[in-house]
C-alpha cells in the first residue's frame, strides 16, 4: 500500500498538539532550573547587588516559571504553545539582555577596565553572561519542541534582535549604570559586531538541529502511517500482532488499529486474521465493535481500523469495582445477547465471550453502553464445517468454555455463546469464576461433570431468583436446557423483575467518578507514575489492557 506524505492536518492533530505542549514544558522547566541556580549563585557573587541586577535576575526566574507552570496545566492549545515558544523567548531576551549590560556595566566599573586589553576581558564577560547562554538554550530548544527550519530561523531571529539592538544604542555607563550610545560615539564599538557574529553561528546551528531533528519526526510519523490513519501510541500487544490508538487524517476521528506482524505468525494466522475482520465487518450491532477498513502495507502487514473504546473491560470492571448489582447486570448481559443475536443469525458463532472481550463504555445519552470485541475465534455453523479454520480443536477460553467446546468441538453452535454469557453473568453477580481450579485440565473436568454452586450461595446474599434461574440455565451441561438462542436469553432478561430497576442517575455518577479517577492517573502517568488502563482487546488469546 503506498504511503502519503504528511499533511498539515497531521501537525494539528491532537498528538502533535499533546507533544508540543509536553516539550515546550520539558523546555521551560530547564530553562527556569538553570536560571534559578544561577539567580542562587548570583547572589553570592561580588557584583550583584539589590538593585536592577537582582530585579532584573529575578524577572527571568518568574517568566520561565510562570510558562513552565501554564504549560504542564490543563489543554493548550498549539496557537497558545507557539505563542508561549517564540514569545516567551523574546521576553527571556529582553529582560536578560538589560539584565547582561548592567552586570557588565558593574564588571567594568569594579575592575576599572580602561585599556584595551580591558574591553576584550569585557567583552569576553558580555558573551559569557549573554549572548552564550541563551545561544545554548535555543540549541536546546531546537532539539526539544517540534519546530520547522524556518520557525526556528524567525524564533531564533527574534530573540537575538533586542540583543543586537540594544547592543548598538546602549552601552554600560562609568557610574556602574547604562547610557544612551551618542551619535558617532565610539564606545564599545565591539559590541554590535560581536553580536551580529555570535547571533549568525546561533541561527545556523539552530537550524541545522531543527532540521536534522525535524525531519526525523516527519520520517516516524509516515512509517506510523496506515493509509489515510496515522497511528498515535500502542495499546496492546500479543503473540502475534499490536493494537495501537490512532487518528483518521482527515475525519479526525480515533481509531484502534491491529496489526498482525509477518515475522510473528504463520501463513494460517494471517488467514484466520483476514477472516476475522471480514466477518465481523458484516456485523452493524450497536454492541458490536465496529470494523472501519482492513488491508496490508507494503511490507506485507495485514491490519484493520476498528472503533476506539474508551472504557473498561468487564473484567477490570469486576477486578476494581467488585461484583456488579442485579439491575446493572441485567442491562450489561441484555447488550451482550443482542450482540450475539445478530452474529447467530448471520451464522457465526463468537466461541471466545469473556469478560475481557466484553468492552463497557458510555455515550452523552447512555451510560454503561456494551461493545463485545475479539472475533478471532468466530466460526460458521449450519454449513460446511470444514471451511471453518480449526473447527475440530478445541478453541476458547477454558473458564468459559460449554463442555460441547471441550467434548466435541466441531458441534459447537450458538449455545456455546449462550453458555459462556451464563458463566460472565455468574462472574459479575459473584466477582469469582464459575469453577474454581488450578489447571486446564481441572476445570474442563468440571465444566464437564460438576453442578456449578448458585449465585447466591456463592455470593453469601440473595440473588433475585429470576435472575439466578436464568443464569443456572445457560450453565446447564446439555445445550438443549439452555435458553435456545441469544435472542430468547434477551427476552428472559428483560423479563426479569430488576430490568426496570437499572439505575440511570447512579451509572451516570459512576462513570463521573471514573472518569475523574482516569484523568488522575493519567496525570500521575504523566509525573512519571502509572495509572489503570481503560479498555482490554484480546490479541491472539492473550488479554491486554489498553491505557489511557
Amino acid at each position: 500500500m503506498a504511503r502519503h506524505k504528511s499533511s498539515p492536518a497531521t501537525e494539528d492533530s491532537e498528538e502533535a498538539r499533546a507533544f508540543l505542549q509536553t516539550r515546550l514544558a520539558l523546555f521551560w522547566k530547564v530553562l527556569f532550573l538553570v536560571t534559578l541556580a544561577g539567580g542562587v549563585l548570583g547572589l553570592t557573587g561580588p557584583i550583584v547587588n539589590p538593585g536592577p541586577d537582582l530585579l532584573f535576575t529575578f524577572g527571568v526566574i518568574a517568566l520561565a516559571g510562570t510558562l513552565w507552570w501554564l504549560c504542564r496545566r490543563g489543554k493548550r492549545s498549539i496557537r497558545f504553545c507557539r505563542i508561549a515558544d517564540g514569545g516567551g523567548l523574546v521576553g527571556v531576551s529582553l529582560v536578560g539582555v538589560f539584565l547582561a549590560r548592567y552586570l557588565l556595566a558593574a564588571f567594568v566599573r569594579e575592575h576599572s577596565l580602561v585599556t584595551s586589553e580591558g574591553t576584550l576581558m569585557a567583552d569576553a564577560y558580555l558573551a559569557i553572561i549573554d549572548l552564550f547562554p541563551t545561544a545554548m538554550f535555543l540549541a536546546i530548544r531546537a532539539a526539544l519542541i517540534p519546530s520547522s527550519p524556518r520557525r526556528t530561523i524567525l524564533v531564533t531571529a527574534l530573540v537575538g534582535a533586542p540583543k543586537i539592538l540594544l547592543a548598538t544604542i546602549l552601552v554600560p555607563a562609568a557610574d556602574g549604570g547604562l547610557a544612551w550610545r551618542g551619535s558617532g560615539s565610539g564606545a564599545y564599538p565591539w559590541l554590535p559586531g560581536t553580536s551580529i557574529m555570535m547571533w549568525t553561528v546561533t541561527i545556523i546551528t539552530c537550524a541545522v538541529i531543527s532540521r536534522v531533528i525535524y525531519g526525523l519526526r516527519a520520517e516516524v510519523r509516515e512509517a506510523r502511517r496506515f493509509g489515510q490513519y496515522v497511528l498515535e501510541r500502542k495499546i496492546g500487544e500479543g503473540a502475534m500482532g499490536v493494537v495501537y490508538r490512532a487518528t483518521h487524517a482527515m475525519l479526525r476521528r480515533p481509531a484502534a488499529i491491529k496489526l498482525l506482524l509477518k515475522d510473528r505468525a504463520s501463513e494460517s494466522d494471517l488467514v484466520r486474521f483476514e477472516r476475522e475482520v471480514q466477518l465481523t465487518s458484516r456485523l452493524v450491532h450497536p454492541n458490536t465493535i465496529s470494523i472501519f477498513d482492513y488491508g496490508r502495507t507494503a511490507e506485507g502487514v495485514f491490519y484493520y481500523a476498528m472503533e476506539y473504546l474508551d472504557g473498561l473491560d468487564l473484567q477490570r470492571l469486576v477486578d476494581h469495582y467488585g461484583p456488579v448489582e442485579p439491575a446493572r447486570t441485567i442491562h450489561i448481559l441484555a447488550q451482550i445477547s443482542g450482540a450475539l443475536a445478530e452474529a447467530h443469525a448471520l451464522g457465526l458463532i463468537h466461541r471466545d465471550i469473556k469478560p475481557a472481550n466484553i468492552v463497557l463504555t458510555e455515550r452523552p445519552d447512555e451510560p454503561d453502553v456494551v461493545k463485545v470485541v475479539d472475533f478471532g475465534l468466530v466460526k460458521k455453523f449450519g454449513g460446511n464445517l470444514a471451511a471453518s479454520a480449526a473447527s475440530d480443536a478445541i478453541i476458547g477460553t477454558p473458564l468459559y468454555m460449554a463442555p460441547e467446546a471441550i467434548t466435541q468441538p466441531d458441534t459447537v453452535d450458538g449455545r456455546a455463546d449462550v453458555y459462556a454469557v451464563g458463566a460472565v453473568a455468574y462472574f459479575l453477580l459473584t466477582g469469582q469464576h464459575v469453577f474454581q481450579a488450578t489447571t486446564v485440565l481441572e476445570v474442563c473436568s468440571k465444566h464437564m461433570l460438576e453442578a456449578p454452586v448458585p449465585p447466591s450461595e456463592r455470593l453469601g446474599k440473595a440473588v433475585p431468583a429470576d435472575l439466578e434461574a436464568i443464569v443456572l440455565a445457560c450453565l446447564a451441561k446439555d445445550r438443549n436446557a439452555r435458553p435456545a438462542s441469544a435472542a430468547v436469553l434477551r427476552t428472559a432478561l428483560l423479563a426479569c423483575a430488576d430490568a426496570v430497576r437499572n439505575d440511570l442517575p447512579a451509572a451516570r455518577s459512576w462513570w463521573e467518578a471514573f472518569r475523574v479517577a482516569q484523568k488522575d492517573s493519567t496525570s500521575a502517568a504523566d509525573d512519571g507514575g502509572s495509572g489503570p488502563g481503560t479498555m482490554a482487546i484480546d490479541l491472539g488469546g492473550r488479554s491486554i489492557d489498553a491505557v489511557r
